[in-house]
């Protein structure tokens, strides 16, 4: 284990260096924050933790509409942003409206197009389908806020948000990295607490040191002048210059996907790094970039979707489901970190927003949060972590209706759908709905109509618009680099559910020959279903809106394109864990030598000689051989050792799909195993750790 650590490039000179930095900045910082944080009133994320609207990483409005408020000048960022005819960009809504949400809007002159079978080029998106679907949403009478459909407890108007307090951002991305007491001791904190901030600074890249240090010493500097506002205190040079702000890097134009447009294509460019971070990777495309001063090429490929691939890793992949709550915990953490950092290195500052208050119903089907619908789920069927009612609508449509002409696009008889709405409220649970005459397109309706009307977005307030800030990233690796971090950060239900959904619309696509819909079709049509939410809607101008839908659509396009990507662990991070558990195990064992509680237990010692003899011991508490030796080879797989159980123990019903195998213990708290890991590298990185058998669970 000593080499990994060492192998991890600078991350521990990094983390030493900037725990240094923040120590000297949080004398500095302590007496300000104290006077602060004693202020009534003031808002802070612990207070909100139970608060599922906080918009922390919104754009702001004021930025976004700098960039787009002119037709001749476009995000240089936002590949995704495309131009319209004058005839469709029609006549400015009033101030502080917005088309896709005012329920009176005129229906806009859409330029004729044809719809396109392009899997690929965005270009050829049709924001004609886009534009009908707005429409639909707003006659069906949704347009203008949630619950408007007839079912019981509709939600009430909720209030526009608004930019937080100078400061607060800071302090909420903080808290949330779990790292509020660096700028605040007065925060009580264990020794146990202690030890893991300082085992997770340790192990930060030299990007997200970067992005933490950031954003401490710009809270020092807003409570600095806060403070001096309060005491009449100004300082002359506020009063006479404008104010400083953080050098950011320079935002990059759209190259070559895979590099700058001089180098040429080639296969390995394709290939997803996962051993490096995100952030690093960016930083080094960025340097290239400018060092090379290319220019983007106007028919650059960018448009088209790459076919990314991963990298063989000899220890295995790891899914998000396979690791235990603890670690996934510290995996969510340094997520949020390096999606910050990755960010950074482009340039783009996630603006925060306060959250809005929203009620909620607490029974039901439609219009119910998704943590409230698997409670009740749950009570029915152990285990349960998609909604019954949406894995129901989705069958459905699966068993009945992929070959149906237009689905998902062709919308139900409105008021059939508002009956059928009611009747599955009050017959779902009771079985007694009759689906086999739930036709189609019926069907496809609801299961929008479920998704608008959750009262929290499936992309969550707080990440919403962090989704839609993936567009402004230079290339489409950054940008599915991002997503696969964003999913990571996103609450379970709502990951599951994602998943379940995506999933559906892959399997639409591939009965596009006889439905018609295809990538670019779906991702169109279900754009503003996921991402129109009334909660979170900022003011923008109608150019603002049109680049919206091609921005929406875009990211639903990536989300469904590259879905088998999304759900793998980087191995950056994973890697991170483990030095951070190790780092805390050390400690650990240095306080039980100081207390002369030995560490060592006797049955421990003859794992160590036979780990030391190349060979690990496998428990297998569901055989009648409950424990194996097994040989480490250079090519034992963890595949391998399953079916040595299997093949010696015919008593035991089970088939070898029905086993995994887990790592658990060492610098890992549990993992579960990918079928293609190689014993003998695992055994290398995690040399203490143990292996068990376990019957999957269904």
């Amino acid at each position: 284990m000593k080499e990994v650590v060492e192998e991890g490039t600078e991350m521990p000179v990094e983390g030493e260096r900037l725990m240094k930095a923040l120590k000297t900045l949080k004398k500095e910082t302590n007496s300000l924050l104290w006077t602060h944080f004693r202020r009534a009133g003031h808002y802070t994320l612990q207070q909100n933790q139970s608060n599922h609207h906080t918009d922390r990483y919104a754009p702001s409005a004021t930025t976004n509409s700098a960039k787009t408020a002119s037709t001749e000048s476009p995000p240089v960022t936002n590949s995704s942003t495309t131009s319209y005819p004058k005839s469709h960009q029609g006549s400015s809504p009033k101030p502080g409206s917005s088309p896709r949400h005012s329920p009176n809007v005129r229906p806009r002159t859409r330029p004729p197009c044809q719809r396109s079978n392009s899997q690929d080029s965005l270009d050829e998106l049709q924001m004609d389908d886009y534009w009908k679907e707005v429409e639909n949403i707003t006659r069906s009478g949704e347009g203008a806020g949630r619950g408007d459909s007839g079912g019981e407890g509709d939600v009430p108007e909720e209030e526009q948000q608004k930019i937080p307090e100078e400061g607060e951002q800071e302090e909420a991305w903080l808290a949330e990295a779990g790292l509020a007491r660096l700028v605040n001791d007065s925060l009580a904190a264990d020794q146990e607490q202690e030890e893991d901030s300082a085992a997770f600074l340790f192990t930060l890249t030299k990007t997200q040191a970067a992005a933490v240090e950031r954003r401490v010493t710009t809270l020092q500097q807003t409570l600095q002048r806060r403070h001096n506002r309060q005491h009449n205190h100004p300082d002359v040079r506020d009063i006479f210059r404008p104010p400083e702000k953080v050098k950011e890097p320079s935002k990059l134009k759209e190259g070559s996907e895979n590099g700058p447009n001089a180098v040429g294509p080639s296969e390995p460019e394709t290939v997803m790094n996962m051993e490096v971070a995100f952030s690093e990777q960016a930083l080094s495309y960025r340097d290239n970039y400018q060092r090379l001063m290319v220019t983007a090429c106007p028919n650059s490929p960018d448009d088209k979707l790459p076919n990314f691939r991963l990298l063989r890793d000899k220890t295995g992949q790891t899914r998000i489901w396979d690791l235990s709550p603890l670690d996934m915990k510290k995996v969510r953490r340094l997520a949020l970190v390096e999606m910050t950092a990755l960010f950074d290195t482009s340039g783009i500052d996630l603006k925060a927003h306060k959250p809005a208050k929203v009620k909620t119903k607490e029974s039901g089907l439609f219009g119910v949060p998704l943590t409230t619908l698997l409670d009740q789920d749950q009570k029915r069927g152990a285990g349960t972590k998609v909604p019954l009612i949406l894995q129901r609508l989705i069958s459905h449509i699966e068993e009945e209706g992929l070959d149906t002409e237009g689905l998902l696009r062709i919308p139900g008889v409105a008021s059939r759908v508002k009956s059928l709405r009611q009747e599955l409220e009050t017959s779902f649970y009771d079985e007694t709905f009759p689906w086999k005459q739930l036709k189609p397109h019926d069907a496809a309706s609801l299961l929008k109509l479920f998704i608008r009307e959750l009262p929290h977005p499936l992309l969550t307030v707080e990440y919403l618009n962090a989704f839609i800030a993936v567009n402004k990233l230079p290339t489409k690796k950054q940008q599915l680099q991002a997503l696969s971090l964003l999913v990571l950060l996103l609450p379970e239900a709502n990951r599951d559910s994602l998943k379940a959904l995506v999933e559906f619309f892959q399997h639409v696509i591939e009965h596009q020959t006889q439905n018609k819909m295809s990538l670019n079709n779906v991702s169109v049509i279900m754009a503003p279903n996921i991402f129109m939410f009334k909660a979170c809607r900022l003011k923008v101008t109608e150019q603002q809106e049109f680049s919206m839908a091609t921005s929406t659509a875009n990211i639903v396009r990536l989300l469904i394109r590259y879905q088998n990507l999304l759900w793998t662990i980087p191995k950056f991070i994973l890697l991170q864990v483990r030095q951070q558990n190790m780092k805390q195990s050390k400690e650990r064992a240095v306080r039980k030598l100081l207390k002369k509680i030995t560490t060592e237990k006797p049955s421990d010692r003859p794992a160590v000689e036979e780990s030391s003899q190349g060979i690990i011991r496998v428990q297998a508490p569901q055989f009648s051989k409950v424990s194996m030796a097994v040989q480490l080879t250079e090519e034992l797989q963890a595949a391998d050792v399953l079916m040595r159980f299997v093949s010696q123990d015919s008593s035991v019903a089970l088939k070898r799909e029905d086993l995994n195998l887990y790592e658990i213990g060492g610098n890992i708290k549990e993992r579960c195993l990918d079928e293609e890991t190689f014993m003998k590298d695992l055994h290398q990185l995690n040399p203490t750790a143990e292996f068990v058998i376990r019957s999957v669970q269904r």
